[in-house]
């Protein structure tokens, strides 16, 4: 068990986001596509900045269960380009239609729209490189990261997550086919970040710990939904780096659309409860995963 006393969440956050940040600029300083624009595009949406939620959930629950970060830096720079690759083409005019994406024009307006998908598929290839790239895990453990990858951002997570998400504007969707959704497109790369991290550790085997992780991450994945739903509404677009209102102008389904603002919120305490719980039956030192579900439900942005 590693000890953190008197943690700082906000702390090991920066942390773990200028450590990620410095790996994956090193990993795409290696790519060169001259004459063409496709890496400047690329190293445009990984460090145009974020959060970085999904790397330090691989950190922290590696950490927690005792893999090395040097091990874990390959997994983190992995999710961390598939989830930049899915917000190119969530943005581009097809499917969202954003101009905004933390703060900067987004991939198509600052580059054009064929070298954003482009990049975008470019990103998603570099991700699964960059899995067969880590020396330092077995090739067991690179066969089953691979596979927990490209299964949450797949057909069955991610990918079907947005199809779903594009097919139900404009239409009435019970809370049921809502959470289908928000359980593929946000919740089960969230999940596979948890999962991922477990994959690096000494641990890896122990199905039970497997399936609690599972359980606190699709979790706190609908937790930060929910919450992305009500900035949407009660958000100043300069915190959040994106247009405040895109959803309703979209008419989309959202928690608030259908449980009300109040009941939006009440969700999110409730989704936060059940993570807590999953946590309390792990016999490891949870207060990085703890936070960051706190976090999760009290961002603004």
């Amino acid at each position: 068990m590693q000890m953190m006393n008197n943690y700082d969440f906000e702390q090991d956050l920066k942390d773990i986001q200028a450590r990620i940040n410095q790996f994956l600029e090193a990993q795409l300083n290696q790519v060169d596509t001259q004459p063409a624009p496709l890496a400047d595009a690329m190293k445009y949406a990984l460090l145009l900045g974020g959060k970085r939620i999904r790397p330090f959930l691989v950190y922290a629950t590696g950490r927690m269960l005792g893999a090395s970060m040097n091990q874990l830096d390959y997994v983190a720079a992995a999710i961390e380009a598939v989830h930049a690759y899915s917000l190119i083409h969530d943005d581009l005019p097809a499917m969202d239609n954003d101009s905004l994406r933390r703060g900067e024009p987004t991939c198509h307006i600052a580059f054009d729209e064929a070298t954003a998908i482009l990049a975008g598929d470019a990103l998603q290839a570099f991700a699964f490189e960059t899995l067969t790239n880590a020396t330092a895990l077995s090739a067991e453990q690179k066969v089953r990261l691979v596979h927990a990858l490209s299964h949450a951002a797949g057909a069955q997570g991610m990918c079907l997550g947005q199809s779903l998400d594009l097919i139900s504007e404009h239409k009435s969707v019970s809370l049921t086919e809502l959470e289908r959704i928000h359980n593929s497109k946000t919740a089960a790369l969230l999940s596979a970040a948890l999962i991922m991290g477990f994959i690096c550790s000494p641990r890896y085997s122990d199905k039970q710990l497997e399936q609690q992780l599972a359980r606190y991450g699709a979790a706190i994945g609908l937790a930060f939904q929910v919450q992305d739903d009500i900035l949407d509404i009660e958000g100043e677009s300069s915190v959040l780096g994106k247009t405040v209102g895109a959803d309703l102008a979209s008419d989309k389904s959202t928690y608030p659309k259908l449980l009300g603002l109040d009941g939006a919120k009440q969700k999110a305490q409730d989704l936060y409860q059940i993570a807590l719980s999953e946590l309390d039956r792990i016999p490891f030192n949870s207060i990085a995963l703890r936070a960051l579900a706190k976090f999760i439900i009290y961002r603004k942005n």
